[in-house]
């Protein structure tokens, strides 16, 4: 009973830590999303719509009137304004007299004979101004603030799908290791059974030692591209894992459930769904309209022409009114006092200079254009090329599948063949080893056309 009890608590024991160590599997999708959550340059492209959107809502309060307030207070050491009698009359002899009969009456009745003022003040005053027509530089600032949000979300979206290349490619360099050791396994598996056949073969006398020490060489080298390959996935797995801003540990015995042991971190290797390129195929100049440098070629023209009127603008008249309103003390008691006014600006002196701008974003337009109409034959050489090489990558994929099909076929005859005594060891093992590079070489097809596919869709 006790020794049941021990193996019963052994196995609980033994089911726990399976349990935990249970691998994580991660998807495509998955890592795609944890890409866009952490990569800082997804990140750094979402704040770039942000701050797009901030200076369209910059642009947007030109179209308001500004008001402003404004406060004053002064005190001078002498007052700005200090005039006697004869400042005003003069020094001629009237002017002196009647100077003179004011010194001497005036303070009997307590009147200063100098007129003081604007030694000290203060007011505040209100503002509210309104733009009225500006050259069409206030319509335009906001058709290319608008642009520029546009821009900022066509260059987030192509951020976006450089990310998904980039995972796409890390991803599937994982899963395509991870498929060479399940069939560098399954030639350890046949290594390994051909080695027991062996080895009852020379003990009935049929082979000798040295077919024995051909079988045990193969596994050596079996054995040993095992272990280059388990550091190649980690190396690949890490670089993945970064990118990711997924925590990992690479010593087993330091792995905790927050930064999980690297080998028990797995990719989804499903390669089902695989179609031929027909059923995505679109249209070359569809495809090509579709990309985001095309629409961004568009934005860079409208952008120069937009640039082009706003500078017509700044040689046409300003027209704006408003009003002001507020509380003054200078002279005299202080009172509250208004005013409306309106104001016609018309630039004189900058036309010259302006004309010369003018003409130079000309080009500057023209210059874009010629940039969009070659570009845009560019893009649709691109869309062919995606096509191309979409095809190409699922010929070359029939081509590994009836190679893998037909390695193995010969395989199997080889073996029989070796069993009967027809063929020898050597040419067993060399059939064997043709049937592993056909398989690895399916597994790099089908990857390959997965990134293709990958690329031709994501535009």
């Amino acid at each position: 009973m006790k020794r049941k009890t021990i193996y019963t608590i052994a196995a609980l024991l033994i089911a726990g830590v399976a349990a935990q160590a249970q691998d994580r599997v991660l998807t495509l999708p998955e890592c795609k999303e944890l890409a866009r959550r952490n990569d800082p340059y997804e990140r750094n492209a979402a704040l770039d719509v942000l701050a797009a959107r901030a200076q369209k809502q910059e642009a947007l309060a030109e179209y308001f009137p500004s008001v402003s307030a404004t406060a004053m207070a002064y005190h001078a050491l002498h007052p700005f304004i200090d005039l006697g009698v004869t400042d005003i009359l003069g020094t001629s002899d009237n002017a002196w007299n009647i100077s003179n009969y004011l010194d001497q009456v005036a303070p009997q009745y307590g009147l200063p004979t100098r007129y003081k003022a604007l030694q000290y003040g203060y007011g505040a005053t209100v503002t509210l101004t309104q733009p009225v027509f500006a050259g069409g530089r206030i319509v335009n600032g906001n058709r290319l603030a608008s642009l520029g949000i546009e821009a900022a979300e066509l260059q987030q979206s192509l951020r976006h799908r450089d990310t998904e290349l980039q995972i796409e490619q890390k991803y599937w360099l994982v899963v395509s290791l991870q498929e060479k050791k399940k069939t560098l396994e399954e030639a350890l598996s046949l290594v390994s059974s051909l080695e027991k056949d062996v080895l009852a073969a020379r003990a009935a006398g049929v082979l000798t030692d040295s077919d024995v020490m051909m079988v045990k060489l193969r596994s050596s080298e079996l054995r040993s591209s095992e272990l280059q390959l388990k550091g190649g996935t980690r190396l690949a797995k890490m670089d993945l894992f970064n990118a990711l801003g997924i925590a990992y540990s690479t010593v087993e015995a330091m792995a905790t459930p927050e930064k999980p042991f690297i080998d028990s971190i797995v990719m989804d290797d499903d390669f089902g769904g695989l179609r031929s390129p027909d059923s995505y195929y679109v249209p070359e100049e569809e495809l090509a309209d579709r990309m985001a440098e095309t629409r961004l070629l568009a934005l860079q023209v409208e952008a120069k022409d937009l640039q082009r009127k706003m500078t017509v603008g700044e040689t046409l008249p300003e027209v704006g009114v408003g009003a002001m309103y507020g509380y003054g003390k200078a002279v005299g008691d202080g009172r509250m006092n208004g005013a409306v006014y309106a104001m016609v600006k018309i630039p004189i002196s900058e036309w010259g200079k302006a004309s010369r701008k003018i003409r130079r974003i000309s080009y500057e337009v023209e210059k874009a254009r010629n940039e969009q109409e070659y570009l845009g034959s560019q893009l649709l050489l691109r869309a062919r090329q995606l096509w191309v090489n979409l095809t190409t990558a699922w010929e070359q994929l029939q081509v590994a599948e009836q190679s893998v099909e037909y390695a193995r076929d010969v395989y199997e005859r080889q073996r029989l063949s070796f069993e009967t005594g027809l063929v020898t060891m050597s040419d067993l093992l060399q059939t064997q080893t043709s049937l592993r590079q056909s398989e690895d070489s399916y597994v790099e097809q089908c990857i390959a056309y997965r990134q293709a596919l990958c690329e031709y869709q994501i535009r």
